[in-house]
């Protein structure tokens, strides 16, 4: 699975970075939810006054969706004889 970086500056100039947002395909069954929730944390952040300068997406995801979905989502296909 591919991931992306966000960085952007919030309501009080400080930059701010969002690592581990999985890049998803259209016609997935979570590229909606995934959109909702990327836009929703960066919603927050942004409205912060004393935010962290680094947030894992990938970790916000873990907190707020059901494990048999966020497993679902970062399931890693296992590759045979290490190929």
């Amino acid at each position: 699975m591919l991931f992306k970086s966000l960085e952007f500056k919030n309501v009080v100039g400080q930059k701010v970075k969002v690592v581990d947002i999985p890049v998803l395909e259209e016609e997935s069954t979570f590229y909606f939810m995934i959109q909702v929730r990327l836009q929703t944390f960066i919603t927050a952040i942004y409205q912060e006054r004393n935010a962290k300068k680094f947030y894992s997406f990938k970790e916000y995801l873990k907190r707020v969706m059901k494990w048999p979905d966020y497993e679902q989502l970062f399931q890693c296909a296992e590759l045979k004889n290490n190929a």
